[in-house]
C-alpha cells in the first residue's frame, strides 16, 4: 500500500465518534433533542478508557469529540446555563452537537438507502434502445411527394364531415334552449299579480310544485331577485332560516 494512502479510520467496530455517540443515544433510547450530556459523557470517556491500546492517529477524533463532551458538561454546570430540565430561555450549550449529530443520522439514512439499492440493482444490465431496423423489421411507406389534387379533396371531405356534424349539434342546441327558455320578465309580471291579489307571498310557496323543473325554479328565484332590486317587492325575514315574506312595495 502506497504511504499517501490513509487505512480506512475505524475505531472498533465504529467509524467515527458520531457513530459511537449515536449508538449510545440509541442504546439508551435518549431523545436526541433532550440530551442528558453528563450521562452520556460518562459512557463515552468509559468506552474510550476500556481500550487497551490507542492508535492516536486514528483516535484522535475520538478524543476531540470527548473533550467537546466535557466542555460542554462543564458549560450545562455554570449558574443560568439552560440544562434538561430547566424552563428558562437561552443558548443551549448541546445545540451544535445536536445539529451535528441529525446530520451524521440523516446521512446514515441516505448511505443505507443506496445501499439497498445497490444490493437491488446490482446484478441488472441495461442495454440501449434498439431501432426497427436493428431487430430485423421492415416499414413499407407509401411513396413520398405532395399532390396537391389530394390535399385539396382531403380538405373537402374533412369539411363536409364537420358541416354535417355541427349543424346536427346546432339543431340539438336549438331544440334544448327552446324547450328550457322562460322568460324572466314573464315570471315576474306572474308573481306581481299574484302579490298583489294575495297581498302576501311565502316565498316557499314558489317552489311548491313538484312538477316543476329546474330552470323553473331557477327563474323564479331570478324573478324575486330582479323585483327587490326594482323596489317592485319586499322581503323580509323574522328569524334565522325562517320563511322569506314578499310583499308589494308600498311606495
Amino acid at each position: 500500500m502506497s504511504e499517501d494512502v490513509k487505512p480506512a479510520v475505524r475505531f472498533r467496530h465504529f467509524e467515527g465518534p458520531l457513530d459511537l455517540l449515536f449508538h449510545l443515544i440509541e442504546k439508551n433510547d435518549i431523545d436526541i433533542y433532550d440530551i442528558p450530556i453528563a450521562s452520556i459523557t460518562e459512557q463515552y470517556m468509559d468506552y474510550l478508557a476500556s481500550m487497551q491500546r490507542l492508535d492516536m492517529e486514528i483516535a484522535s477524533d475520538f478524543l476531540v469529540m470527548g473533550a467537546t463532551l466535557v466542555h460542554i458538561k462543564s458549560k450545562m454546570m455554570l449558574p443560568g446555563a439552560k440544562g434538561a430540565n430547566s424552563d428558562e430561555e437561552g443558548e443551549d450549550p448541546r445545540e451544535e452537537l445536536v445539529i451535528s449529530l441529525m446530520r451524521y443520522k440523516r446521512c446514515r439514512v441516505f448511505a443505507n438507502e443506496l445501499r439497498e439499492r445497490r444490493d437491488k440493482y446490482d446484478g441488472m444490465r441495461t442495454r440501449p434502445a434498439s431501432t426497427a431496423k436493428d431487430l430485423g423489421i421492415t416499414i413499407d411507406l407509401p411513396p413520398q411527394g405532395f399532390v396537391p389534387e389530394c390535399f385539396d379533396q382531403a380538405i373537402e371531405d374533412i369539411k363536409a364531415r364537420n358541416e354535417v356534424r355541427y349543424a346536427d349539434i346546432s339543431t340539438k342546441i336549438t331544440n334544448i334552449l327552446q324547450r328550457d327558455k322562460l322568460s324572466i320578465k314573464e315570471r315576474i309580471k306572474s308573481l306581481a299579480d299574484a302579490i298583489r291579489r294575495k297581498g302576501k307571498l311565502l316565498f316557499s310557496e314558489l317552489f311548491k310544485d313538484k312538477k316543476a323543473t329546474k330552470m323553473d325554479r331557477i327563474v323564479s328565484f331570478l324573478a324575486v331577485l330582479e323585483m327587490v332590486r326594482n323596489n317592485r317587492a319586499e322581503a323580509t325575514q323574522k328569524k334565522n332560516f325562517g320563511d322569506i315574506l314578499l310583499e308589494e312595495k308600498k311606495d
